[in-house]
């Protein structure tokens, strides 16, 4: 019901458009009444993409037509379109013919505001020409993206497009090169190719859809049930972003306490170091009113990414999730959690780090895959950040995988450890079987190993924490920490580009 409304306010709203654009056109009294009339015409049918037929078959697959998702996506009002009268140039296979001429062409294109902050969108049309992608189209696209780098503003991309226009060959493939940027689907060649080059039988669904990207492929980061719970989503996400990477992080006023305590953290972490818990409880805890919008939540879950605020400023969160593979980094996680770093960094967003590691999952298959390699994207991603960043350890933090999360190592502003923290090369069980081989007992080997190294002491005597400190009081001196680095500049020597272990 709530959708439904919300489709039929987006409807509203382009009667209106359309309405004012009929007024104004009749007050343009000095030009010839045939080219005004012209000119309404044309607004007409752009306002109609490829025409009523198309719009209610684009309703019936539950999709929203372009246009209806900027009036969804921006607030009300507050759309101005640009290149509305452009067309394609085709002329072969009969496209010069009046009616395979739709005024915008397959993208509507221009500026607004979300919650009043500006924003560049652009939204392609599969009502025309299944949104392919003509010269003319990708000509509007390439505006918008350079009027919105001139102003420092963001560029939203909208897109549901079957690819290049067949009919227009090198020149649509060209404009894909000057941009490069159960109802949608992504690949490079659909199923019909893969049958015809591998043999493979495969669905679209299967070979590109929702579920496949958001879980196995990792190239989608979430996955809406339609198309408005996935543009008001993408209102909130916005919401945590900077305009660009000249600006700093947002912060709005804020009515959670920066003191507030949380003393259920006291006992969130189990007395079994082998019991597991979820991250996610720590991180609702101890942000902003446990307001959290996680970033790929269905793809390497055993490392949790994703935006909340502290004392209203935005901050990116990082944790390792103990109910998946006992929080154990692999490849999927490393890649995810150095992506994510990297944005952080390069839109001065700053980094809060969650740490329950065992170390890196062990296995021929993690080695073969390049473990090393991509595991040394995530330590890379967290020593070049500049951002201010803060590190909680509340319970593992084994071997190699300690120093890659953000340890004091990689230069982390202030890390801190939970009571609860064991800091050492790797757990007691397996340390013991390596150190007191054949000892006759082996219990008692276990006890001392885990004295002297399975607690927190031994890192915060040689300064690898800055402090121990209870759980319950994490968030306020977390607050606390980010509004002393709020000032903080870091000067790195000139080089042309980072060279990250792809």
């Amino acid at each position: 019901m709530a959708a439904a409304m919300r489709v039929a306010a987006a409807g509203a709203r382009l009667s209106v458009l359309a309405g004012s654009l009929r007024y104004a056109n009749r007050s343009l009294c000095s030009q010839p009444a045939s080219v005004n009339e012209r000119i309404e015409n044309k607004r007409r049918a752009a306002l109609l993409g490829g025409g009523q037929r198309r719009i209610d078959a684009q309703h019936k697959r539950g999709k929203l037509t372009a246009r209806e998702r900027i009036s969804l996506l921006l607030d009300p009002g507050s759309f101005v379109e640009s290149d509305m009268f452009v067309e394609h140039r085709c002329a072969d296979f009969g496209m010069a013919a009046d009616k395979n001429k739709f005024p915008g062409d397959s993208v509507v294109t221009g500026r607004g505001r979300i919650n009043g902050r500006l924003v560049f969108v652009f939204s392609q049309d599969f009502t025309v020409f299944g949104g392919s992608l003509s010269g003319a189209h990708a000509q509007k696209i390439c505006k918008v993206m350079d009027q919105a780098v001139t102003v420092g503003a963001p560029v939203i991309g909208l897109n549901d497009s079957g690819g290049a226009r067949i009919q227009e060959g090198v020149e649509s493939l060209a404009g894909y090169a000057d941009i490069f940027l159960d109802t949608s689907y992504l690949f490079i060649t659909g199923p019909d190719v893969v049958k015809s080059v591998t043999n493979e039988d495969v669905t679209q669904e299967e070979l590109g859809g929702a579920k496949t990207h958001t879980t196995m492929s990792g190239v989608a980061h979430r996955a809406f049930e339609n198309d408005v719970d996935a543009l008001c989503n993408l209102r909130e996400f916005f919401n945590y972003l900077p305009l660009s990477c000249q600006d700093l992080a947002p912060v709005r006023e804020c009515h959670d306490p920066s003191d507030r305590l949380v003393p259920e953290l006291d006992t969130v972490v189990p007395l079994e170091s082998t019991k597991a818990y979820d991250m996610l409880d720590i991180i609702h805890a101890v942000v902003d009113e446990r307001e959290f919008f996680e970033i790929m939540p269905n793809y390497a879950k055993n490392i949790v990414v994703g935006f909340a605020r502290m004392n209203g400023r935005t901050v990116g969160i990082v944790g390792n999730q103990p109910k998946v593979a006992s929080g154990c980094l692999d490849i999927n996680s490393s890649v995810k959690g150095a992506r994510f770093v990297r944005f952080c960094d390069a839109f001065n967003i700053p980094l809060i780090t969650f740490v329950d590691v065992p170390g890196f999952l062990p296995g021929t298959a993690q080695e073969y895959g390049g473990i090393i390699r991509h595991g040394a994207k995530l330590l890379y991603a967290f020593a070049e950040a500049t951002v201010p960043k803060v590190t909680v350890i509340t319970r593992k933090a084994y071997g190699g995988a300690y120093d890659v999360m953000s340890s004091k190592h990689l230069l982390g502003d202030t890390n801190y450890a939970w009571p609860t923290a064991e800091i050492a090369v790797m757990g007691a069980k397996g340390a013991v079987e390596i150190i007191f081989k054949g000892h006759e007992d082996v219990e008692a080997a276990q006890a001392e190993y885990i004295e002297k190294f399975a607690n927190p002491f031994p890192a915060a005597v040689r300064g690898f924490v800055d402090d121990i400190i209870q759980p319950s009081s994490t968030r306020a001196r977390i607050c606390c920490d980010l509004d002393v680095l709020a000032s903080k500049k870091v000067q790195r020597p000139w080089r042309k580009h980072a060279n990250i272990p792809l």
